[in-house]
């Protein structure tokens, strides 16, 4: 899925990517000290937007087509940026607070909570629902989830890797953004690509997604 469509989907990425990139720029700009919070808590939830505008973009693809333009993609998750928000809030902290106490809980709660996007994108759950939703699907998976996790962010430091040193000859002052916006552009798609599509097989033979 990733090879077939790729161009629109990492597309899709640097849209987003960019735009939270101004939007930081502006409240730094604009806002002081109270923009620096602003752009401390953007530097936390983006990820957040941007796997819920590429779980619908793969949601989409899903049939083998693109039905939907990147406007229409990010229009249908702008009306849940606030529930992505609080999410991923939630969740960054839950995760890190299992990792830094013991590892081990924190690795449990990212592989239980992995389809907390898939569930309030695709099925419209709140933010607690949603985290109730993806530990619901996990249940009886865990093992399998938490292969696809390790894979995934094998292949996400990979692609890190090939970009930085491909764009490693370039001046030190645009390297550092270049990296930053090709390396999300690039990797992130095949984060959600695994995701969605793990979404999908767990759902498979229970009951259907309510949007």
């Amino acid at each position: 899925m990733y090879r077939a469509h790729w161009r629109h989907l990492v597309w899709i990425a640097c849209v987003v990517y960019l735009a939270v990139a101004f939007l930081t720029l502006l409240l730094v700009l604009l806002a002081g000290d109270l923009g620096l919070l602003g752009a401390g808590f953007l530097s936390i939830v983006w990820l957040f937007w941007l796997q819920g505008a590429l779980v619908e973009a793969v949601s989409d693809v899903r049939d083998g087509r693109a039905d939907l333009t990147v406007g229409q993609t990010l229009t249908r998750v702008r009306r849940r940026l606030n529930a992505l928000s609080l999410a991923g809030l939630l969740a960054v902290l839950g995760i890190s607070a299992g990792l830094f106490l013991l590892v081990v809980p924190g690795l449990l709660l990212l592989t239980r909570w992995i389809l907390i996007v898939p569930a309030i994108i695709l099925e419209g759950k709140g933010v607690l629902a949603a985290f109730g939703r993806s530990s619901e699907l996990v249940k009886g998976s865990s093992w399998s989830v938490f292969g696809v996790v390790l894979l995934t962010v094998v292949l996400y430091v990979a692609g890190w890797i090939v970009v930085s040193l491909v764009l490693l000859p370039l001046p030190a002052a645009p390297q550092g953004f270049l990296t930053s916006i090709v390396g999300s552009s690039v990797t992130a798609p095949i984060v959600a690509v695994a995701w969605t599509l793990t979404y999908y097989r767990l759902r498979g033979g229970r009951e259907p997604a309510a949007g």
